[in-house]
């Protein structure tokens, strides 16, 4: 699924957060991947303006995915990050 536009300016302003990545594949990054890097470093205003765009909602469902697969993904979140965020989204998002 292709990033809605608002998606893709947003990553292009926080573009910073995917330094591994070549400029020109950024926008088109999948949604999980944009979310576990803004989680675990961007600053809590583009952190509401991803959760304004993709919904809080789908933000925990996808976030809830990650942590709980038993690969490798599951431990790419910081700990502090997955520990507030799993606090923060049974809260506001259930």
């Amino acid at each position: 699924m292709e990033n809605s536009p608002e998606l893709k300016v947003l990553i292009r302003r926080n573009a910073h957060l995917f330094w591994y990545t070549k400029d020109s594949e950024k926008e088109n990054l999948p949604l999980p991947v944009v979310l576990e890097f803004f989680i675990n470093y961007a600053d809590k205003e583009a952190i509401k303006e991803l959760f304004g765009i993709i919904g809080l909602k789908t933000a925990a469902a996808i976030f809830f995915e990650q942590i709980n697969k038993s690969s490798r993904a599951a431990n790419n979140y910081e700990a502090l990050a997955k520990n507030y965020f799993t606090l923060y989204f049974q809260k506001y998002a259930a």
